[in-house]
């Protein structure tokens, strides 16, 4: 299955999950993965209909400088017939308010421009912060949210169940 992976790192922990447990999980998995810095992508890039967009959240709830740069474009983008996987990075301990904004931020965009987010992933009890536009309710984010800042040590289990899951859902949407 090939998908399109963009993503957008200033300090480089964004690139490190990819190179170093992402992109072999997804390819160990089936996928036929091509990785895209959001800084270097164009048009050409929307046309595929299967995504994972990756996204740390910045200071107060702020979006990575690539995808804040590309956001007014994002903005206009039609995600109609597109699926689309969500991951993020935050600080439970430093910005507990805005935890993993950027996947909710990306979220909204993309199902108010008609995609289809899977990969939603449960919020228990291992996570520890005062809110998040990255929950769609109480107790789901839109996406994976990791903490490479005070739980690394959770990024690959988190990581393992999600890719299976997010297969499984791609499989499922394209009967």
């Amino acid at each position: 299955m090939r998908i399109k992976l963009i993503y957008g790192s200033d300090t480089g922990n964004t690139e490190n999950i990819i190179d170093n447990h992402l992109l072999s999980l997804l390819e160990d998995k089936g996928f036929d993965v091509e990785v895209i810095p959001v800084g270097g992508i164009d048009s050409d890039h929307w046309k595929h209909d299967k995504f994972i967009l990756g996204i740390p959240t910045w200071y107060d709830g702020e979006l990575q400088s690539d995808w804040e740069e590309y956001f007014p474009t994002f903005e206009n983008l039609n995600f109609k017939d597109k699926t689309v996987a969500l991951f993020g990075l935050g600080d439970q301990i430093g910005y507990d308010e805005w935890f993993c904004d950027g996947i909710g931020i990306l979220a909204e965009v993309i199902t108010k421009n008609g995609g289809q987010i899977i990969g939603f992933t449960e919020k228990d009890d291992s996570y520890e912060f005062e809110d998040s536009k990255a929950l769609v309710d109480d107790d789901t984010f839109y996406g994976l949210a990791l903490d490479e800042d005070n739980q690394d040590e959770l990024t690959e289990e988190r990581l393992e169940k999600w890719v299976d899951q997010i297969k499984e859902e791609y499989y499922i949407n394209n009967k």
